[in-house]
């Protein structure tokens, strides 16, 4: 038999760790509610035609397709080996796989308001919390099955909400400790003139693309790839001085508006990020020319979030405006925009610069000793007190020797010991040992729950 594995790229959650998620993901639901934003959960998995040519070439790539059931069957072998042909050619197959697992929540998202937009009220802002799962080769940050946190608001164009989500991203990262963290910033629309520029609209997504590889690979081989994609000396010494403007982001705004030279997309890009400046004072935030958000659905502001300068991962959350992404199901003219937190890089960085406040490791405060049979239902009783009073203990469930038992609770790095022997229980009295001191002292079994609600 052979030795029992996780698929790559997936983890187990032990209580310390899911202790700490939730401290996560907990501070990052109180910000959304406070903001407005009410929840939102859909299905795991997705008609795959509603997640197929949203993300682009690349994202299409990695979602993970679910096999139709009964393939095994003989009546549909042929079928299933038609279906095989077509995959191997690269192109997908009903016959194999009509349903995928959600790659992200953006688009489950749209296809739920475009579902139900006639009972909706607009603008309708939402936040979900859900894992989602991509094909993509593990390494550190990058899972393949993880959790996102999405906020977006649909139905407003007002500028007021990209400022509102840059304001909560500020918000979660100073609540959870990381107020090192970077909000960089850019527009589609300027990615969308410079595409204008370099020859037309269609070389958008490839310049996105290629320039969204810039950090990983160098401006070099960025330059080799578009050249592959036709772009001439001129259009690439273009595109160069784009990516090289630098300073505030005031002066940043003023060094592309003369670069575009007037160009109306551009213009109306750089306005709609100087809007955002207004207000977001408090913000880290900069703008970022060179920040591209590789999916197709982005067409207005875009946001990515760098950790701390001494952390070596990825973006830890990311979005933007999507003005036309429920017109993909049918519902034109609803426009929308979000973002969303990477809650396993969060955990990560939290991890590695040693920021979880201390004690969201702590489970059973109290462990109530099995000192035999002639005690158990007092101790139960009082046990039962605690809890009422949420106070989290247990009692060890056998009568064995009590040096096992400190060895169970040190384990379980349980805080306090509670003995109730014959003695005690004549006295209606017990001992309560602090384990971490050493510590032990005899009180009152009606003061129990008022001494351990005292304590540390």
């Amino acid at each position: 038999m052979s030795k029992p594995s996780l698929p790559q790229g997936t983890r187990d959650f032990t209580a310390e760790i899911l202790r700490k998620r939730s401290y996560i993901l907990n501070t990052i639901r109180a910000v959304f509610e406070s903001y407005g934003y009410e929840p939102l959960e859909t299905p795991a998995m997705e008609q795959l035609d509603t997640l197929m040519g949203k993300y682009g070439e690349e994202g299409d790539r990695l979602i993970f397709k679910i096999l139709n059931n009964g393939l095994h069957e003989p009546a549909n072998h042929q079928k299933a080996a038609e279906g095989f042909q077509k995959v191997l050619a690269g192109k997908n197959s009903t016959q194999l796989t009509e349903r995928a697992l959600k790659y992200d929540l953006t688009i489950p998202f749209a296809r739920f308001v475009a579902m139900n937009h006639g009972k909706l009220t607009f603008p309708y802002k939402r936040y979900q919390i859900q894992p989602v799962w991509r094909a993509d080769r593990p390494q550190k940050g990058r899972y393949r099955e993880f959790t996102q946190c999405d906020a977006d608001v649909v139905g407003s164009n007002s500028l007021l909400n990209e400022a509102d989500l840059a304001n909560i991203y500020h918000a979660v990262f100073t609540k959870l400790n990381l107020p090192e963290y970077c909000l960089r910033i850019n527009s589609r629309k300027l990615l969308a003139a410079l595409a204008e520029t370099c020859g037309g609209s269609h070389l958008l997504t490839p310049i996105s693309i290629a320039i969204d590889k810039l950090d990983k690979i160098g401006w070099e081989k960025v330059q080799a790839e578009l050249m592959q994609r036709g772009l001439t000396e001129p259009q690439l010494s273009f595109v160069e001085q784009y990516l090289s403007i630098a300073g505030n982001n005031f002066d940043c705004i003023e060094k592309a508006r003369l670069l575009f030279k007037g160009h109306p997309t551009a213009t109306e890009g750089l306005t709609e990020l100087s809007a955002v400046l207004q207000h977001t004072s408090n913000c880290n935030i900069c703008i970022d020319f060179t920040l591209a958000r590789g999916l197709n659905y982005y067409t207005g502001v875009i946001f990515e979030v760098s950790p701390p300068p001494d952390v070596r991962i990825g973006s830890i959350g990311g979005g933007g405006r999507y003005d036309n992404l429920t017109a993909l199901f049918g519902v034109p003219d609803l426009t929308g925009v979000g973002i969303s937190f990477g809650v396993d890089r969060i955990y990560d960085v939290l991890e590695e610069l040693n920021r979880f406040p201390e004690g969201l490791s702590q489970g059973t405060r109290v462990l109530f000793m099995h000192m035999g049979p002639e005690t158990i239902q007092v101790v139960y009783q009082h046990l039962q007190e605690l809890r009422n009073r949420s106070i989290a203990c247990e009692i060890y469930p056998d009568a064995i020797k009590l040096d096992k038992q400190f060895k169970y609770a040190d384990k379980k790095k349980i805080p306090f010991a509670v003995l109730i022997g014959s003695q005690e229980m004549a006295q209606q009295q017990c001992v309560v040992k602090n384990l971490r001191t050493g510590e032990q002292q005899a009180i009152p079994l009606i003061s129990l729950a008022s001494f351990i609600d005292e304590q540390d």
